[in-house]
């Protein structure tokens, strides 16, 4: 079971491969605001957990279990922020809360409000 400053991070080279290519444990440490040693730890335990891989370049990248991992956390930052926003929330405010939600949600409750934020968009275009 991985905890939440794992599914952060995780969550972070999803981020950074999406958006700048290929991430290397610097990028995390400036895209986190943490001292590059703590990032190198906590690298350290997903790669033995099978989470990441890190090639010779010291580019990283998510294994499967990983990727799956990192689209299921992000798809919640995602839909709760939106859901927060559209109910009045700062948009600032709703993804700083939604990254403390997204951890301890329950599948059930999250799979409610996706439902909900689904239905309300559809009920907006027409």
């Amino acid at each position: 079971m991985i905890h939440e400053a794992g599914e952060n991070y995780l969550e972070a080279i999803h981020i950074l491969n999406n958006n700048i290519g290929n991430c290397r444990a610097i990028d995390i440490a400036h895209y986190l605001g943490f001292a590059k040693p703590t990032v190198s730890v906590m690298l350290k335990s997903l790669k033995e957990a099978d989470y990441i891989r890190i090639d010779p370049g010291g580019h990283i990248s998510l294994t499967q279990t990983g990727k799956e991992l990192a689209d299921k956390i992000y798809e919640k930052h995602v839909y709760i922020a939106r859901f927060l926003m559209s109910i009045g929330v700062a948009e600032e405010t709703a993804y700083k809360d939604a990254c403390k939600i997204e951890h301890d949600i329950s599948d059930e409750s999250f799979s409610k409000i996706k439902v909900f934020f689904n239905q309300h968009l559809k009920d907006q275009d027409k």
